[in-house]
């Protein structure tokens, strides 16, 4: 297995384990965006708008998978979400960790 492979694999089983300890998916594209597809149960949380809601993601008490249109956006809601004591991953695109889930 190479050394991509190994990594898509560590991601993968870390989504799964984040799914089954109830992860909660948060989608921080615009809201335009969201309404043109999204994951099932995930919630829009555009990324402008991430800071003002960071007392109520961590009284949620669950893991947090982030996810955008290409992971770029997930990964900036995941450096704010995790100074703030929140598990958090990213999980990318919205499209190829709807197909992990």
């Amino acid at each position: 297995m190479g050394l991509v492979n190994s990594l898509f694999g560590t991601k993968k089983n870390r989504i799964e384990d984040f799914k089954n300890r109830g992860a909660v998916i948060i989608d921080v594209r615009t809201p335009q965006e969201y309404q043109q597809g999204a994951i099932s149960g995930s919630k829009n949380i555009p990324l402008q708008t991430l800071n003002s809601k960071i007392d109520a993601i961590r009284k949620l008490n669950k893991p947090v998978i982030t996810c955008c249109a290409s992971g770029m956006r997930s990964g900036s809601a995941c450096r704010i979400l995790k100074p703030h004591g929140i598990e958090v991953l990213n999980g990318g695109g919205w499209q190829s960790l709807s197909g992990q889930l």
